[in-house]
C-alpha cells in the first residue's frame, strides 16, 4: 500500500502561488492601498485597527502581551500598553468570563484563546452567560462587544490537543454568531465586522493557514458582511460547501474533477451561525446535488445541520443523497494524521460518486 500524501505539504504547494490563492479567493483587483501579508498578519492589521479606531477596545489572552505563540498580537501592546493589551492568567473560563464583564459595561472585549482545543473550560461562560446575557435581561443589557479568537483546526503536528476543530459545539447556541475566515483578506475583514458586531462571536482562525496563505490586503479599514455566504467557483453539477481551510483542498479537487468533465460550484459559508441557508438552496435547486466537507468528525459535525436543513429545502430537487466528507470519528490523531484529514482525493471520489448516483 502506497503511503498517503502529507497533507500539509500539499496545502503548502497548493497556496505557495500568490496568484493561484488570490484567484481561489476571488479579492478585487490589488489597488495601491494594498499589501502582500500572510492570514497572522492581516488579523493583527485587524486588531491594531479596531485599538486604533475605538479607545475603548481592549485585546487580552495568554501571551498576547509579547506576541502569542502565533505572533498576530505582535506590536499591540508597544503602541497601544499594557493596559489595552495585557497578559491573563492561564484560565480560559477567567479570559471568557473577564471579556463579558468587560463588553457588558460597553466596551469592545477581544478575548484570545490559544488553542480552540482550550476553549472548552470556558464553555459555560460562552454558551450560558454570553450567549444568554441579552435574553435573559429582555432586552436591557447585553455583552454584544465580545469577540472572542481561537486558532482551529490541523497543523500539521498538533494531534489530538492542538488540531481539533470545535465550531459545531458553538454552532447549537442560540444568541453567539461563529465565523471562520478562508483568507488573509477575509480574515481582516471579517473579523473587524465580528468585533463591531452587537453580538458575541466566536471567530475561529485557522492556524494552518497563518503563514501559508498569501494575498494582497487593503491595508485600510474595511469590513466584510457576516452571514453572507460566498460562490468562489460557479458550476452546474454539484454544489460543494465547506469553510477555512478546507476551501482550498476542495478547490484542488473542483479542478481535477473539471478535467473530467464535471462542473462543481464551491461555497465558502463564511458564518456558520447564522448561516446563509438562502444561498445553499439557490445554489442546490440549479445543481441537485450537494457535497459538504469539513474537518471535524461527520458525527454531529455542522455539515450534518446544513445536509439536514438542505434536504428539507430542495428535497425534490435532490438527485442524490448529500454527501459528507469529514474527519474521522476518532479523536485527532498525530501518526495517522493523513488517513484522518478530508483529502482532495477523498473528495474527489465523492464527486464521482455523487454525479454518478
Amino acid at each position: 500500500m502506497a503511503a498517503a500524501a502529507n497533507p500539509t505539504k500539499r496545502l503548502s504547494k497548493l497556496l505557495s502561488s500568490q496568484s493561484l490563492f488570490r484567484r481561489f479567493s476571488s479579492t478585487p483587483e490589488a489597488q495601491p492601498t494594498e499589501k502582500s501579508l500572510n492570514l497572522c498578519s492581516a488579523v493583527n492589521q485587524a486588531l491594531h485597527i479596531a485599538l486604533e479606531s475605538d479607545p475603548k477596545s481592549y485585546v487580552f489572552g495568554e501571551d498576547v502581551g509579547f506576541g502569542g505563540v502565533f505572533r498576530c498580537t505582535v506590536g499591540l501592546a508597544d503602541r497601544f500598553g499594557k493596559a489595552r493589551v495585557f497578559n491573563t492568567p492561564l484560565c480560559e473560563q477567567g479570559i471568557v468570563g473577564f471579556g463579558i464583564g468587560l463588553a457588558a459595561m460597553g466596551n469592545r472585549a477581544i478575548a484570545e484563546i490559544q488553542f480552540a482545543d482550550y476553549i472548552f473550560p470556558a464553555f459555560d461562560q460562552i454558551v450560558n452567560e454570553a450567549a444568554k446575557f441579552r435574553y435573559r435581561s429582555g432586552n436591557q443589557f447585553n455583552c454584544g462587544g465580545l469577540t472572542i479568537r481561537a486558532p482551529y483546526g490541523a497543523v500539521g503536528h498538533g494531534g489530538h490537543y492542538h488540531s481539533q476543530s470545535p465550531e459545531a459545539f458553538f454552532c447549537h447556541v442560540p444568541g453567539i454568531k461563529v465565523v471562520i475566515p478562508r483568507s488573509p483578506y477575509q480574515a481582516k475583514g471579517l473579523l473587524l465586522s465580528c468585533i463591531r458586531d452587537p453580538n458575541p462571536v466566536v471567530f475561529f482562525e485557522p492556524k494552518w493557514l497563518y503563514r501559508l496563505a498569501v494575498e494582497e490586503v487593503p491595508e485600510h479599514d474595511y469590513m466584510l458582511p457576516l452571514s453572507e455566504a460566498e460562490v468562489i467557483r460557479e458550476g452546474s453539477d454539484l454544489t460543494m460547501v465547506g469553510w477555512g481551510a478546507q476551501l482550498a483542498i476542495m478547490q484542488e479537487a473542483c479542478r481535477d474533477a473539471e478535467k473530467e468533465g464535471i462542473s462543481c460550484e464551491l461555497i465558502d459559508l463564511k458564518t456558520l451561525l447564522p448561516w446563509d441557508k438562502e444561498m445553499v438552496e439557490a445554489s442546490v435547486k440549479k445543481t441537485g446535488r450537494l457535497l459538504i466537507s469539513h474537518e471535524a468528525p461527520v458525527t454531529g459535525g455542522f455539515g450534518a445541520e446544513i445536509s439536514a436543513s438542505i434536504v428539507e429545502r430542495c428535497f425534490s430537487r435532490l438527485e442524490a443523497p448529500v454527501a459528507r466528507v469529514c474527519g474521522l470519528d476518532t479523536p485527532f490523531p498525530l501518526v495517522f494524521e493523513p488517513f484522518y484529514m478530508p483529502t482532495k482525493n477523498k473528495i474527489l471520489d465523492a464527486i464521482r460518486s455523487t454525479v454518478n448516483y
